[in-house]
């Protein structure tokens, strides 16, 4: 695989973005999670998560893939760990994480390791501080 980028990386990335999109867009009409709020909105988040740490593009997050989302989060797991995040999600027994179980774990009532360390980190992401220049200040205004 050329992990080296330009033309053929942005078509690979479109390429698998597009498949994805197929895959929410039966999630959205299937009806099983119709009582999701903003279900669309959450189905994008997901896509592009899924895509971030899906490092090699192949459609599933295999354990190592998995080992460096953790050390990117900041949650550095044993390989043991690791098995048993992949396990709880795993319905087919693959050893990986297809999208599927990706969008299963993260979308079902059922609370497994993984899916509350990626909701702690979406929430972390959510409170970032002010943006921008702070406002000018005079002598005057301080105390």
């Amino acid at each position: 695989m050329n992990h080296q980028g330009g033309k053929q990386w942005g078509q690979l990335k479109a390429s698998q973005k597009k498949a994805l999109d197929e895959i929410n867009d039966g999630y959205f009409t299937g009806g099983k999670y119709e009582d999701v709020e903003d279900l669309g909105d959450k189905l994008i988040t997901y896509r592009d998560q899924f895509m971030e740490f899906d490092e090699d593009n192949s459609g599933d997050i295999d354990m190592m893939e998995l080992k460096r989302m953790m050390e990117k989060l900041g949650q550095a797991k044993t390989h043991l760990e690791l098995k048993k995040m992949i396990a709880e999600v795993d319905t087919n027994d693959s050893g990986t994480i297809h999208y599927h179980e990706f969008l299963d774990m993260m979308l079902g009532k059922r609370s497994t390791i993984l899916k509350i360390i990626l909701m702690f980190e979406a929430m972390n992401k959510e409170k970032e501080g002010p943006k921008g220049l702070p406002p000018k200040r005079d002598l005057s205004s301080l105390p």
